[in-house]
C-alpha cells in the first residue's frame, strides 16, 4: 500500500471479511485477532483483485518497509530529510544500512539510492503536471540543493529537461508500484 486510497481499500475489504482492525498504515495492517491460514488465503484472494498481495517472508517485509519509508518521505513528509538517506532509513528500521542495501539490491535489482531518485523524479513529474509550483519551489520541496541539481538529475533519468517535460502534451508517468 503506497497511498491513502490504498489504505482505504485494504481497510474496507478486511472489514467486509469481518476482521477488526487495530491499525492500517502504509504497507502494514494490524488486526485484533489471530488470522488462520484459511482467512489469510481469503484475504490474499480479495486483495489480489485490487492489485495487492500479502507479504509474509521477512526479506519482503524489510524491502516493503524501505519502500514505504521512501514513499512517505517524498510524498508526505516532503522536506524532512535532515541527514542523508542511509541514516534516515537506519534510524527508522534499526538495521545496519549495508545489510539493508545489500538485501534491497539483491531482491529489487537496483540500489536504494536509485529507487529513491526514481521516486523523487516521479514526484517532480507529478508536481510539474499539476502546474501549481515553480521549479524552484519543487526543488526546495523535495530537498534538492539547487534547481540546477534537480534539472540535471531529471534529465539524466528522463532524457528531458523539466521545462521540456512540462511542455509535452502526453506526459506519461509510472505508477509507484511499477518503479
Amino acid at each position: 500500500m503506497v497511498c491513502s486510497r490504498c489504505k482505504m481499500v485494504v481497510k474496507s475489504e478486511l472489514e467486509k471479511l469481518g476482521h477488526q482492525l487495530l491499525a492500517v498504515d502504509l504497507g502494514e495492517v494490524e488486526v485484533l485477532t489471530t488470522i488462520t491460514a484459511h482467512q489469510k488465503r481469503e484475504i490474499n484472494e480479495r486483495l489480489k483483485s485490487f492489485g495487492f498481495e500479502l507479504i509474509d517472508d521477512k526479506k519482503s517485509k524489510v524491502i516493503e518497509k524501505i519502500k514505504t519509508l521512501i514513499i512517505e518521505l517524498i510524498y508526505y513528509k516532503n522536506n524532512e530529510l535532515k541527514s542523508n538517506l542511509s541514516t534516515y532509513i537506519t534510524e527508522n528500521l534499526s538495521y545496519d544500512y549495508s545489510t539493508l542495501s545489500n538485501l534491497f539490491s539483491e531482491v529489487e535489482g537496483t540500489t536504494i539510492e536509485k529507487y529513491f531518485i526514481l521516486q523523487k523524479i516521479e514526484r517532480v513529474k507529478e508536481l510539474l503536471m499539476y502546474d501549481e509550483k515553480s521549479l524552484i519551489e519543487i526543488s526546495y520541496l523535495l530537498n534538492y540543493s539547487s534547481l540546477a541539481y534537480l534539472s540535471n538529475q531529471f534529465k539524466k533519468v528522463t532524457g528531458l529537461t523539466p521545462t521540456h517535460f512540462k511542455q509535452l502534451k502526453n506526459k506519461k508517468r509510472k505508477q509507484i508500484e511499477d518503479l
